[in-house]
């Protein structure tokens, strides 16, 4: 039984717990700041599971839109689709059950949480396509990840408030960042096979271009904390943060897929770290 699951694991990238924590430590952000550190239970749970749900969702589709160019990137020839393990029937089966899963989770909040939902449903199926015909598909991704901060707020507030954007606009350049540095590890493949990315786009640049982009993130921060009272616990968040970035950049030195890729799954730490600031501002502070 176990072993017939393995392939679905993979297709959802259940084994993959980084991307989960990218995806949903903004949230988590979002959920803090709305209420002042004293989330709603009900909601709690709802975008919790909502945001693996969906991340898993967004990982199928993906697959099936790139089903025929996986086999062909080092990094991805051995998912489920190119070695034969899930078929198209059974991956997009799989999609529409977690999207089903996602519509009764969201039906659970308010109407304009409901209403909101609706263009985060199309740029998850459309992200896949954006490789083929921009540059920037990691502006998109960096979008679609951060369209739950407006729900959230929603579902607390029944409002969007300029809090709600200024924490969508910091998601949206920290989906910049480390998604480019994942997309640095797929750069030569992409290349060869005409895929598009920041990666790409910004050439020899890229260390310079990821460190305006980090520094456009701190100012961000500075701003949330600003806008939201944040008081010290989440300023030594924010040095802690520059730090892992001086990490980040000097570990990059190399232009190595490794190197890279490891500069990528400290962004873990940084979600992490920003929430931790965030939630000892409203309990110590």
């Amino acid at each position: 039984m176990i072993k017939k699951l393995l392939p679905f694991i993979r297709l959802t990238r259940l084994d993959k717990p980084i991307g989960i924590m990218l995806l949903l430590l903004p949230v988590l952000w979002a959920i803090w700041l709305s209420t002042a550190g004293n989330p709603d239970l009900n909601i709690l749970l709802v975008f919790v599971v909502g945001t693996c749900v969906m991340r898993s969702a967004g990982c199928v589709i993906n697959d099936l839109a790139d089903r025929k160019l996986d086999g062909r990137v080092k990094r991805t020839t051995n998912r489920p689709m190119p070695t034969g393990d899930i078929s198209v029937l059974q991956a997009s089966s799989t999609f529409f059950i977690l999207s089903v899963m996602a519509l009764l989770l969201v039906i659970q909040t308010n109407n304009l949480t409901i209403l909101l939902s609706i263009p985060a449903i199309i740029l998850a199926v459309t992200y896949p396509y954006m490789k083929r015909i921009t540059y920037l598909p990691q502006l998109h991704l960096g979008i679609t990840f951060a369209w739950a901060i407006p729900m959230v707020f929603a579902a607390h507030l029944s409002t969007v408030n300029n809090l709600a954007w200024l924490v969508f606009l910091t998601t949206v350049l920290w989906t910049l960042i480390y998604d480019t540095q994942y997309a640095m590890v797929d750069k030569d493949d992409d290349i060869k096979i005409g895929i598009k990315s920041t990666a790409i786009l910004f050439g020899d640049s890229v260390r310079l271009i990821i460190a305006l982009l980090q520094i456009l993130m701190i100012i961000g921060l500075v701003l949330i904390a600003y806008s939201a009272h944040l008081d010290w616990h989440f300023g030594a968040a924010i040095g802690i943060t520059i730090l892992v970035f001086f990490y980040q950049n000097y570990l990059t030195r190399t232009f190595s897929r490794t190197a890279y890729f490891a500069a990528f799954k400290s962004n873990g730490w940084v979600g992490l770290i920003i929430f931790l600031g965030i939630d000892l501002s409203y309990r110590l502070g």
